[in-house]
């Protein structure tokens, strides 16, 4: 321990200019460090045979006697087994870990979206997080700290006031209960996120089993279902000849291959010429490119293959309907815009639920070829477990058959 040094003056203190460690007295290990444009407090002892340097703030903002008095208290700790410096330490640990602990909701949601974002193959899953997030949670808890979040604020959330579809206003979980409950669902993940990370802890408030079912009413009482508008079945041929009429327009091309196929537009806006077989008269879609995650195999009708053979292969791309960047798909937008031009009211999505309507009223198909030919996921798990079959040689006849009447239904579409 370094011995104790003549009591200095304040002025003395004031006084000293030369660079280097001036011991000041008038408690143990107090000196005054002057350096290059600066001077502070430097407490100095040692402890289980290692010598410390523990800073006491700058001079002249900490005065001599405010320096003596922090020297003798950090003195006292010493006596009674505590290390300063490694206390001091320890107390920025815990600061830094308290305020990396102290995230806000909206910073937890960002990363959790960064984490799984790669679990999600169409972009638009992501948009659509970051949509819902934004428009109704964020401005309700956005910046609090996700630990804050309790049952009372995810109901201020799902029963605040919104415009419905229709233009009515309510209560968001009754107006929009499709968006809420995915909304919903969004915040139970992040919230679970953030109790496996340490971010918060107790149940999770979003829960809806055993917790929020208490609270709002299930949504098959309040949800009203939005299909996609579709055409009627009678119509599909006279649609053909209208889209054969535009037969220099890409997306028209690309909408007709839609409809002979009953895919969805994602598939088809991203389908390329290695997916497909001329030959074997077969369209193989990677189960990456899937809903469902599944290899999904598309027979190919006489009209279909015909319409891919007079597709010109576009230099620079692989795509069989690329935009006009070439390598890039077609936007989503491309068919709605289309068939906005052409006078309808109706979705591409909705010709699958065209060609489900047809098969239910005008053939008999079953419905498991039917469904496959949808490339619907099996609802049940067993039956899906126990499933050894795509059924592709059934469909074959079926896609036949769906392409003749979208091909010649046109005179007698009513």
């Amino acid at each position: 321990m370094p011995k104790i040094a003549r009591r200095l003056t304040a002025l003395e203190v004031a006084n000293l200019k030369k660079k280097g460690l001036h011991a000041v007295g008038g408690a143990v290990g107090l000196y005054l460090r002057v350096a290059d444009g600066s001077r502070g407090w430097i407490y100095r002892y040692s402890m289980d045979g290692k010598r410390f340097d523990y800073g006491l703030g700058r001079y002249p903002s900490v005065p001599l006697d405010a320096a003596r008095a922090a020297a003798m208290a950090q003195h006292l700790k010493i006596r009674n087994g505590i290390n300063p410096v490694e206390e001091r330490a320890s107390r920025r640990t815990e600061k830094t870990l308290a305020v990396l602990k102290n995230k806000t909701f909206k910073e937890c949601a960002a990363l959790y979206i960064e984490a799984h974002s790669g679990e999600w193959r169409n972009p638009k899953h992501i948009k659509q997080w970051e949509s819902t997030l934004a428009t109704y949670a964020f401005p309700v808890f956005g910046g609090l700290s996700v630990s804050q979040i309790d049952t009372g604020l995810v109901l201020v959330v799902l029963q605040q006031k919104t415009q419905g579809q229709g233009g009515q206003s309510g209560e968001f979980w009754k107006v929009k209960n499709e968006t809420a409950s995915r909304l919903r669902g969004r915040i139970e993940a992040i919230l679970d996120w953030a109790t496996v990370r340490k971010y918060r802890t107790g149940d999770n408030p979003a829960r809806w089993s055993g917790h929020l079912e208490h609270e709002l009413p299930k949504p098959g009482k309040v949800q009203d279902v939005q299909h996609y508008k579709s055409l009627p079945w009678q119509q599909v041929g006279e649609f053909v000849q209208k889209l054969r009429g535009l037969r220099g327009v890409p997306s028209a091309i690309a909408l007709e291959f839609l409809i002979l196929t009953a895919a969805r537009s994602g598939e088809v806006r991203g389908a390329t010429w290695d997916e497909i077989d001329l030959e074997k008269k077969v369209w193989t879609v990677p189960a990456k490119r899937m809903k469902a995650g599944q290899l999904h195999r598309v027979p190919l009708s006489a009209a279909s293959l015909s319409l891919l053979r007079a597709l010109p292969r576009i230099e620079g791309t692989n795509l069989l309907f690329p935009s006009i960047r070439k390598n890039v798909a077609m936007s989503d937008m491309v068919f709605s815009q289309l068939l906005a031009r052409m006078g309808y009211d109706i979705t591409a999505h909705g010709f699958r639920s065209t060609f489900r309507t047809w098969g239910g009223e005008q053939t008999n198909y079953p419905h498991d070829v039917m469904e496959h030919a949808l490339a619907h996921k099996e609802p049940d798990p067993v039956v899906e477990a126990y499933s050894r079959t795509d059924l592709y040689e059934k469909r074959i006849k079926l896609m036949d058959d769906w392409a003749e009447f979208a091909d010649h239904f046109s005179a007698l579409a009513v």
